[in-house]
């Protein structure tokens, strides 16, 4: 299985500034419609391997900036290729273009409209490139969400069996929870021996595993929800955990700072390790006993605590070096 990888700064810097033009294209499942941005020129091909091929020759061997929308399995091949074929591939989130297109007054909604927005997008925000996941890491995140489904039926299950009364329905509630725990503990062997055959995942997973409160489904999950980890600065990888506080204020008036966007998945998975740190970790249960005695509430001081792990996290994997407890 090919190696997961993330871009340098320097290889980030030097990939976006070859980019010739910005492509958009809006996925579906068997076809893909394309829109050039600096003629105009709009085709499209069938979502399959030649026409994804044909794609590819459309679009030409200078370097583009391709911005389509995260699909699931229709655009796996599609990033593939393109990724092979040395094009910056801008993966973006569907929300975020419906707010693109509502901001420009772009009210009418097809596959060529939203192939030429998708490229307008691109263009005017300067979005940067990513590089595709590898297969494994299709695979990793694929276990991983099906494992969250688990976690929700196993809860589910739970709940059911306090209420439930008839010999049959709880025969059937502990049958589905065994077969669940079962399921859970399938996955997190394979995880593991996925991470296992990847160096450099082995590596990111060792040096987050060295974080006190980070144990081993927190250090996937932040694998998985965030493979920038270690080529962002501190305040871009808390904004993308959707951890910074965003600041209202208007005139004289000044609003609570609260957070919010971000990557909802790696919050929820954040909180558990945040409150076990609290506990083990002395530098990041200082933060949470600073904030609670000048008065802020529980719920902020966790938060704030949840900030500093993905910080300290993206900092020590960019530094390629394990945790290490700070003399007093």
């Amino acid at each position: 299985m090919g190696k997961a990888h993330v871009l340098a700064p320097h290889d980030k810097r030097r990939r976006r500034k070859a980019m010739q033009d910005t492509i958009g294209i809006d996925i579906s499942k068997d076809t893909v419609d394309v829109h050039r941005l600096s003629d105009g020129k709009h085709m499209q091909f069938g979502n399959n391997k030649a026409g994804l091929k044909a794609l590819c020759g459309w679009i030409g061997k200078a370097p583009a900036r391709v911005v389509y929308e995260a699909t699931g399995r229709y655009h796996r091949d599609l990033e593939s290729m393109l990724d092979a074929a040395g094009h910056g591939l801008v993966k973006v989130n569907p929300n975020r273009a419906r707010k693109f297109a509502q901001a420009v007054g772009q009210g009418a909604k097809t596959d060529r409209v939203d192939a030429a927005l998708l490229a307008r997008m691109g263009a005017v925000l300067s979005l940067d490139a990513k590089p595709a996941r590898t297969d494994s890491m299709h695979e990793i995140r694929e276990l991983h969400v099906s494992r969250i489904g688990l976690i929700k039926d196993r809860t589910a299950c739970r709940n059911r069996l306090h209420g439930a009364r008839n010999q049959i329905v709880l025969a059937h509630l502990r049958a589905r929870l065994r077969q669940v725990e079962k399921q859970i503990d399938q996955i997190d062997v394979e995880l593991r021996r996925l991470v296992a055959e990847d160096a450099d995942l082995v590596r990111r997973y060792e040096v987050l595993m060295s974080i006190p409160g980070i144990g081993p489904i927190a250090a996937v999950a932040m694998i998985v929800e965030m493979p920038e980890l270690g080529t962002l600065s501190g305040k871009e990888a808390a904004s993308l955990a959707g951890l910074a506080p965003i600041t209202h204020e208007s005139g004289k008036w000044k609003g609570r700072s609260k957070i919010g966007g971000g990557r909802g998945a790696l919050r929820t998975t954040l909180y558990m390790p945040a409150l076990v740190s609290i506990r083990y970790n002395a530098q990041l249960g200082q933060v949470y006993r600073t904030l609670s005695d000048a008065g802020k509430p529980a719920k902020v001081a966790i938060t704030a605590v949840m900030r500093k792990l993905i910080v300290l996290a993206n900092a020590l994997i960019r530094d390629d070096r394990k945790w290490a407890q700070t003399a007093p």
